[in-house]
């Protein structure tokens, strides 16, 4: 079906440091960045794979799953999040994840990259898809059945393919998923529609800024390498940053790993070298004095 269509091509298992990053390669047929499926029909069709064994992966698209059975068991950023019934598991390009064995969970399961959103739609929804909302989502009550019933729509109307001219189904299509995220957007601890930044250009590049820096935090390590990346001076980048965040790029790309230099020492308890490798320092020493100068402890100290 989808995932082995996507895998980046490394063999063997993939170790702590090199969590391959994979592309949107839908089925043959499938139109445009978007495809929907249920979770069983996944484990059914990858039954020996990525959970034998657990091997963790990014992806550039969106992983949205709602649990209507069962209880789902997902690591998203080296932590591991259990999806109840009536709840959603949503996976954002460049996080970290990695699935559990199969279990008894049901419900539709959702793909889509950033851009099948309109950018005006992009821009409003900008607090449902911003890299650090929550993973897991617990819907208003008054829009759970809403949800449901809109997600299996929107399958139904994924498998209607050729029942209607290509652009009407994915328009449909569009229109579900795009009515769906905005009703989404509702759950508690996500910051209420409209407090999205102004769509001006340099709100918008800060907010490509940010996409890429979530998928090449841990090679990337320069404002001049983002400003290639986006086509635009590091001047331009460091105004659209400022305007954004008060913050310069080089301090943004710096929170970035450390926050990931957090998650991996804390709940992940991987060993201080393995992450200085995995977030791209030459010489664990110099990590050491990285993590030490803005968090006052040392890697082994922050672990214990």
């Amino acid at each position: 079906m989808m995932v082995d269509r996507r895998h980046s091509g490394s063999s063997g298992q993939a170790g702590p440091a090199a969590v391959p990053l994979y592309g949107f390669q839908p089925p043959v047929g499938t139109p445009y960045g978007l495809e929907v499926s249920t979770v069983e029909e996944f484990f059914a069709q990858h039954d020996d794979w990525p959970w034998s064994p657990p091997r963790p992966g990014r992806a550039t698209f969106h992983y949205l799953i709602l649990v209507t059975e069962g209880e789902l068991r997902h690591d998203v950023d080296h932590v591991t999040r259990t999806v109840a019934p009536g709840q959603w598991l949503w996976v954002r390009p460049g996080h970290a994840q990695c699935w559990h064995p199969p279990g008894a969970a049901r419900g539709p399961f959702i793909l889509f990259e950033p851009d099948v959103l309109r950018p005006d739609l992009a821009r409003l929804l900008a607090p449902l898809t911003a890299h650090d909302a929550p993973a897991v989502l617990g819907p208003h009550p008054d829009d759970t059945a809403w949800l449901q019933q809109t997600a299996l729509q929107l399958l139904d109307e994924h498998r209607a393919l050729g029942r209607r001219p290509l652009d009407v189904h994915h328009a449909l299509r569009r229109s579900l998923l795009e009515s769906l995220l905005l009703r989404l957007a509702n759950s508690p601890g996500i910051a209420p529609i409209g407090t999205a930044t102004a769509g001006t250009d340099r709100a918008d590049r800060y907010v490509r800024f940010l996409d890429a820096l979530e998928l090449h935090f841990r090679e990337l390590h320069q404002a001049a390498d983002y400003a290639e990346l986006l086509g635009c001076s590091v001047r331009t980048l460091s105004r659209a940053a400022r305007d954004a965040t008060g913050k310069g790029v080089r301090e943004l790309i710096d929170e970035r790993r450390l926050l990931e230099a957090r998650r991996l020492l804390g709940a992940a308890r991987w060993d201080a070298r393995t992450v200085a490798v995995h977030l791209g320092f030459t010489d664990p020493a110099n990590f050491g004095r990285f993590f030490r100068d803005r968090t006052g402890l040392t890697p082994a100290a922050y672990a214990t």
